[in-house]
């Protein structure tokens, strides 16, 4: 066994460095010391950044009892809290409290604040606006010039728009506040250059609780500056929120959008399948089965044991790091037959993309209904759309907490 596979140690001698690379040619799965860990011991030892060994769990099964746990906690205070890098470390003890850093009963407070503008009913009437943004972008996209980068045409504006507007965040503060949001999602960021991001955003959304406050808009921002007036809330834990929101709203569906671009551009014979269906209920089977396929957070959710507990075979103890690796679940054979086989088709309705349990992504609706408008438009509109470039070439974002592409070259 290489020193690059996990093993299945008692120990933390031995365990490997995680992130690991992807297989040269295969960027759409995950490693495979990850593949293989799922399938054959899906509890086991990794070492991170600061050379801490959490556990990490590969099996789908494993992680569904884990993240359904009341033992297992997001509170990235925590003392041996396994953070993504150094500047989220450094951030954890600047931030407030909020639905993406507490657990129940103050977790399902905040929960509570943000669920109202994401329900089915609420995401699925803002359907026509998403279709109306889309068709605008591809308008723009078929007068400009070939090649296009669909990444800045299509993929970063239209989430930036939809959960922008959602919040109440000016139309001219759009592409500052995303680049912004942006600076923490690769593993790489120095401590400074996090801090200094997160003070802008936490600042400027403070800001904009505050003027909502004196002038309150229908938006979730305006909703925020009530319960601060109501006393539920501060400022600072508003802004927190808010912060939060707009990375997860934002960063995971630009990211969707444009790696199943690639994806599906690689599978002519399944794109055929949603290019010339106009059934709606195989646009949506086929965005959770890309959804499954493709691993956009791929530098796992981090968690922490605040007691011991046994799964899998090993005891994980109170106060270790856990990372849920996502992706490897979603590739687990146990779960999903032939697993590294891309079909529209499969019925995946439980595939870990979006979590599992009490801290699932609060906005999975609205980021369906992204990708179910987008690729329901994109392939009908440009039939011909294609690459402008090799697979080789593309940069795909194996340095990022959201994985991707930073840069998608295509022509028609």
């Amino acid at each position: 066994m290489s020193s690059s596979q996990v093993q299945d140690p008692t120990g933390t001698a031995d365990a490997p460095f995680f992130p690991m690379s992807r297989k040269p040619g295969c960027p759409f799965d995950p490693p495979p010391p990850l593949r293989e860990a799922a399938a054959s011991h899906p509890v086991s030892r990794v070492t991170i950044w600061n050379g801490s060994t959490p556990w990490i769990i590969t099996g789908h099964a494993e992680q569904r009892a884990l993240l359904s746990d009341p033992r297992v906690s997001v509170n990235d205070r925590l003392p041996g809290f396994p953070h993504w890098h150094a500047g989220m470390e450094q951030v954890s003890t600047r931030r407030a409290p909020s639905v993406f850093n507490t657990d129940p009963p103050e977790h399902t407070r905040f929960r509570r604040m943000m669920t109202a503008p994401f329900t089915f009913k609420r995401v699925n009437a803002m359907r026509a606006v998403v279709q109306e943004i889309t068709d605008d972008l591809i308008d723009r996209l078929l007068a400009g010039p070939r090649p296009a980068d669909l990444v800045e045409a299509i993929a970063l504006p239209l989430p930036t728009r939809m959960i922008c507007a959602i919040m109440g965040v000016p139309q001219a503060d759009h592409a500052a506040f995303a680049a912004q949001a942006s600076v923490g999602m690769k593993r790489d960021v120095t401590v400074q250059a996090q801090v200094e991001s997160f003070r802008w955003q936490h600042d400027y959304l403070a800001d904009l609780v505050r003027a909502r406050a004196a002038e309150p808009r229908d938006d979730m921002l305006s909703d925020l500056a009530q319960r601060v007036t109501d006393g539920e809330i501060t400022v600072e834990e508003a802004a927190a929120m808010g912060v939060g929101l707009f990375v997860a709203g934002h960063e995971t569906s630009a990211n969707m959008i444009a790696l199943a671009t690639v994806a599906l551009l690689e599978h002519p014979g399944q794109l055929a399948l949603l290019r010339e269906s106009d059934d709606p209920g195989l646009a949506a089977t086929a965005v959770e089965e890309l959804l499954r396929y493709l691993g956009i957070v791929h530098m796992a959710q981090r968690r922490i044991a605040t007691d011991d507990i046994e799964i899998g075979g090993q005891t994980i103890r109170a106060g270790e790091g856990i990372l849920i690796e996502l992706a490897s679940a979603n590739r687990d054979p146990r779960a999903f037959p032939d697993p590294d086989v891309l079909d529209l088709r499969r019925p995946a309705p439980a595939h870990h993309a979006f979590g599992f349990g009490l801290h699932q992504c609060v906005g999975q609706q609205l980021a369906r209904v992204e990708l179910q408008v987008v690729y329901g438009t994109l392939f009908r509109r440009i039939p011909t759309l294609s690459l402008a470039t090799t697979l080789d070439a593309i940069e795909f974002k194996h340095d990022g907490i959201a994985y991707g592409v930073y840069h998608l070259p295509v022509t028609w």
